[in-house]
């Protein structure tokens, strides 16, 4: 790391009352939470997908007018609710 980074970093960590090291810390933290979750969130989207390809694959699935006729239903209560409030 250049110096004027490791500078400048630490005289910010310094206005925050922290030093360079208490922020590393927490940022590194930080980073671990993000890619965690972020792999949690991978694996749930794709058992989803595997779930919807499997269930495709068993026929298990909505004919085109099945789904209008759901979101026809969906936009007329979604209207109705515009309209009462």
């Amino acid at each position: 790391v250049d110096e004027a980074l490791k500078t400048d970093f630490a005289t910010a960590a310094k206005a925050r009352d922290r030093t360079g090291a208490q922020l590393l810390r927490d940022f590194m933290r930080s980073f671990v939470q993000q890619q965690t979750q972020a792999a949690e969130h991978d694996a749930w989207f794709r058992e989803q997908v595997q779930t919807g390809i499997d269930a495709a694959n068993a026929g298990d699935v909505l004919s085109t007018d099945e789904v209008e006729a759901e979101a026809q239903a969906w936009r007329a209560e979604m209207r109705r609710k515009m309209a009462a409030s």
